[in-house]
């Protein structure tokens, strides 16, 4: 995953707008039945988060996301108008720490709805050392590495039980700011978190049997699937798939993956597959995808299910499931 560092012009557009919207009344909550035709104004940051707040508000919500499909969230760099839809918003859904761009409007704000997901599943530091994986518990995400900004690894969504979470959070949320349709927020919460509770079966029983539990990565993106279903990652690089690995780091992959029995090296949807290409070349595997789900390039044609059951399928074949 590409890394940015938000841009100057952004914090003082985001300042002059917060000063201006905030004499105007913005910042606090507006009524369910006001703007927009009685939906709620509902701002999320980047894809996992969108998803959610959709599947969750239905027909009573209106929502903006702030990271286009197929667009790298990290690299994000709000627009003045972007930095307004944050501010008059009802409520905001994002991943404190994962864009700086979007922590920045979020604070400046000062709304009283917002859902930051680390607070429904705090983060956890899958770190990255010349000897592979390690990890380290970040409640709150007050301790750990830094990955762009955010302390921990913030995948959390690659865990479905971990995600249904974070759904709970949003439910709940929408409900204390829409009491007249809290009934609907509840329902789909608990349908959402039903579906969730299915797939996460789906990956322990399709990842029961495998002939080995290893598998390479372009970045430490899958710590927390990995966990939850006894798997090993062996990550080429922590923060950046895209930067060469040290000779060290390349001594431990090759070391892991012929103890192990690794097959495959994985790269993402939205990253240039040509380091893990020559990565696998060197060390004589196969590649494959296997998306983080930071974005999705056609959500018409695929969402959150669609994409993590094609996961399964390729760490199923990766790993020698039966």
């Amino acid at each position: 995953m590409k890394i940015r560092r938000p841009s100057p012009s952004i914090a003082l557009a985001a300042t002059a707008l917060a000063g201006s919207l905030l004499l105007s009344g913005c910042g606090g909550v507006s009524s369910a039945a006001g703007k927009d035709g009685g939906k709620l104004d509902v701002v999320a940051s980047f894809y996992p988060m969108e998803f959610l707040a959709r599947q969750i508000g239905g027909e009573h919500v209106k929502i903006t996301d702030l990271t286009a499909p197929g667009v790298e969230p990290h690299d994000l760099e709000l627009t003045a108008k972007q930095v307004a839809a944050v501010q008059r918003a009802d409520a905001v859904v994002y991943l404190k720490g994962l864009q700086p761009t979007v922590d920045k409007a979020v604070a400046q704000s000062h709304l009283k709805h917002v859902v930051d997901a680390t607070a429904a599943s705090p983060l956890v530091d899958h770190h990255l050392d010349e000897g592979g994986e390690g990890e380290t518990e970040t409640p709150g995400g007050e301790s750990g590495h830094e990955h762009s900004g955010v302390t921990g690894d913030p995948h959390i969504w690659l865990d479905p039980a971990r995600y249904a979470a974070v759904a709970r959070s949003v439910g709940a949320e929408f409900a204390e700011i829409d009491p007249a349709n809290a009934d609907d927020y509840r329902r789909n919460t608990d349908d959402l978190v039903t579906r969730l509770n299915s797939l996460d079966q789906e990956f322990k029983d399709g990842l029961a049997n495998t002939t080995t539990h290893t598998f390479v990565t372009s970045h430490a993106a899958f710590g927390y699937l990995a966990d939850h279903y006894g798997l090993e990652q062996v990550a080429i690089n922590g923060v950046d798939p895209e930067a060469e690995p040290t000779p060290s780091r390349m001594a431990a992959i090759q070391r892991a993956a012929k103890d192990n029995g690794a097959t495959t090296v994985f790269f993402e949807a939205l990253v240039s597959p040509k380091l893990a290409e020559t990565v696998a070349a060197d060390l004589g595997l196969k590649t494959a995808v296997l998306d983080p789900l930071e974005g999705i390039k056609e959500p018409d044609r695929n969402d959150y299910f669609s994409v993590m059951r094609q996961n399964l399928t390729n760490l199923r074949a990766a790993l020698g499931a039966s």
